[in-house]
């Protein structure tokens, strides 16, 4: 079923741009214009309206779009039911964070075991990145840490556990000597560390959203020498005695070169499950989505969110 025609219209009715659009589909720009301009012909009327540097659609476009949508929902649809006939199937699934990869390595084999030949495909990202993919169902589901679920914007989210957020800081570092409890004060922590060098997560990530929240509050401005969204890289710099960083308790490693404090008053983000509109769970889906919510519900998981 050839439905790339519906998708040029889509891609550009989203990109505004023809070039843009033509770049996103992998065809050339005179090729995507000629292509518009033929079926705006055989419609006898314009989808899209020039301006300022702009395509934006007509009320005829808007009505395109939409039909467009439906089509290729179906389309999607229909190969999901055959191929579930045969117990086939491509499942895209969106993980933002360490501890929905460590998920991955618990829950794909089984079904992979139940289901053999079936195509599971990951994507790394940021919650926006993630949702965004959801909304324009590019993703079937995903598994996301946030910091504020007021601010979600979608419709079916299921909270699958809460995660403390802790300091790690070098067992070297003179603060380490000094304070050989469990948890300190954000106030202690502010005076003894307030020129220390900060490992911070790039912006965009839950975790840098929860400790920018914090630092707001505090009016606190980091020395930030590094920026990264590698766990296993701030760890080791940490353990280096580079600096201090901030991390949930489930990626809490090294402990013989980092010492790790729970943080008061205790901030904390939490995991969600999401999936796009108009998904049908079939046997494999529904395993999968099963499994999700069983690692989440584990014990040993909530211990290691919450210690």
């Amino acid at each position: 079923m050839d439905t790339r025609h519906l998708e040029y219209v889509l891609a550009i009715a989203r990109k505004q741009n023809m070039t843009k659009a033509a770049e996103e589909l992998y065809v050339s720009q005179s090729s995507l214009s000629q292509y518009i301009a033929k079926l705006e012909q055989e419609l006898g009327t314009a989808l899209f309206e020039r301006t300022h540097n702009k395509l934006i659609l007509t009320a005829a476009g808007e009505l395109y779009v939409e039909a467009a949508k439906k089509v290729l929902q179906i389309k999607k649809n229909l190969y999901q039911e055959i191929q579930s006939v045969h117990n086939k199937g491509h499942i895209t699934l969106g993980v933002t964070s360490q501890l929905g990869l460590k998920m991955l390595t618990v829950i794909i084999p089984q079904v992979k075991e139940a289901y053999p030949e079936v195509t599971i495909e990951i994507t790394e990202g940021t919650l926006t990145q993630l949702v965004g993919m959801l909304q324009e169902e590019n993703l079937d589901c995903a598994v996301m840490a946030i910091a504020d679920m007021k601010a979600l914007l979608l419709d079916s989210v299921t909270i699958l556990g809460e995660e403390e957020i802790l300091l790690a800081v070098p067992r070297s570092h003179p603060f380490a000597r000094r304070h050989p409890q469990a948890a300190i004060s954000w106030d202690m922590m502010f005076d003894e560390l307030k020129n220390e060098n900060f490992l911070l997560s790039k912006r965009g990530s839950t975790l840098r959203e929860c400790i920018d929240r914090i630092f707001l509050d505090y009016e606190f401005i980091p020395n930030t020498m590094f920026e990264t969204n590698s766990v296993q890289t701030m760890q080791a710099m940490v353990a280096m005695g580079i600096g201090v960083t901030f991390l949930g308790r489930s990626c809490a490693e090294d402990e013989g070169k980092i010492r790790y404090y729970s943080l008061i008053p205790q901030t904390t983000r939490n995991f969600i499950y999401a999936e796009r509109k108009n998904w049908n769970l079939h046997d494999v889906e529904k395993l999968l989505k099963e499994l999700i919510f069983s690692y989440f519900s584990n014990p040993a998981v909530t211990h290691l969110l919450k210690g």
